[in-house]
């Protein structure tokens, strides 16, 4: 990745005022002639880096000019490797540019940056089940398609493993959990595909269209909300006890909504919520080990539902 180089280049320069081919051979963990070569491409570039010859010398930049990349102040750093630095999570690429990073900061940040990259450990799996982070092998080439702009011809399967081919407008790349969705421009408007479905991607050398102010993360948190919406299209209101409301809202999520205004016959010391579900009777049998704590106020099939229940479990446990 010679990219994260040319930038750790530029951000020891930066930090160190002056450095030799050598120092940043070994900071960077490259060659000698690697290291050369890439401050000769700095300076191609037209960053303004030059040579010194003799003892003493090295590479600087002109004038002590400096750039915005380590322009960083305290909490950005911290920002930067807390969300980037998790071991479980980064690819050995993205580690490897870190370190890099690490040792091109200036002084100062330089401690606070190896401690937070190593202060978080992410594990997608549950406790007594392993779920871990599947890489489906198209990720790559699409990424590549993403960043360069151009339109991709999917060997797409669907549920029953039937492959189509599609040609899409690739837009951005989102995980959801431990599952990859790319998002992308069709001939029928916005879609999304699992990554993992996908069998082959080939370039057309066509340009990708791109929405004019296209913004991924607003587009994907739409996509979410709908797909709860259509997941959840039933909605059970009930009156629920303050004490429970945190257990419920780990439970239900964004499937529990406070009815806002409240209504004026809401019990005192309780709250109106409504919760979405897949079927009434799904939502009314999570909450009926709640017992007296949840009243159940609608739909009419919600509090019949709770009614049997009880009356079945009496029957079974009532002597």
């Amino acid at each position: 990745m010679r990219a994260d180089r040319l930038v750790a280049t530029l951000l020891l320069l930066q930090a160190r005022t002056r450095v030799t081919a050598a120092e940043v051979a070994a900071e960077l963990e490259v060659s000698e002639r690697t290291a050369r070569r890439d401050l000769d491409a700095l300076s191609a570039a037209g960053i303004p880096v030059y040579a010194q010859p003799g003892r003493g010398g090295g590479w600087a930049l002109v004038g002590g000019a400096r750039t915005d990349l380590s322009g960083l102040n305290a909490e950005e750093v911290r920002a930067l490797f807390t969300v980037a630095g998790p071991a479980a999570a980064a690819t050995p690429e993205l580690k490897a540019a870190l370190r890099k990073l690490i040792r091109a900061l200036p002084e100062p940040f330089r401690a606070g940056a190896e401690t937070v990259a190593s202060s978080v450990v992410v594990d997608p799996g549950g406790w007594g089940r392993s779920r871990r982070p599947y890489r489906p092998p198209m990720l790559d080439p699409l990424q590549d398609a993403v960043a360069a702009g151009e339109q991709v011809q999917l060997g797409y399967a669907d549920r029953s493993g039937n492959v189509t081919a599609r040609t899409v407008h690739p837009l951005g790349l989102a995980m959801k959990g431990t599952v990859w969705y790319l998002v992308a421009g069709t001939d029928a408007g916005l879609r999304t595909f699992r990554v993992g479905r996908v069998q082959s991607v080939e370039r057309t050398g066509e340009p990708a269209e791109r929405p004019p102010g296209f913004d991924l993360e607003a587009t994907w948190r739409d996509i979410v909300a709908d797909v709860d919406a259509l997941r959840t299209p039933y909605r059970v209101e009930a009156f629920v006890e303050l004490d429970i409301l945190p257990i419920l809202r780990w439970i239900f999520d964004r499937q529990l909504v406070e009815t806002s205004p409240q209504p004026l016959d809401c019990p005192r010391g309780r709250v109106a919520v409504t919760i979405g579900g897949h079927h009434v009777e799904q939502v009314a049998g999570q909450l009926a080990g709640f017992g007296n704590q949840i009243e159940v106020t609608g739909p009419p099939e919600a509090r019949v539902h709770l009614a049997r229940l009880g009356d079945e479990l009496v029957s079974t446990y009532g002597d």
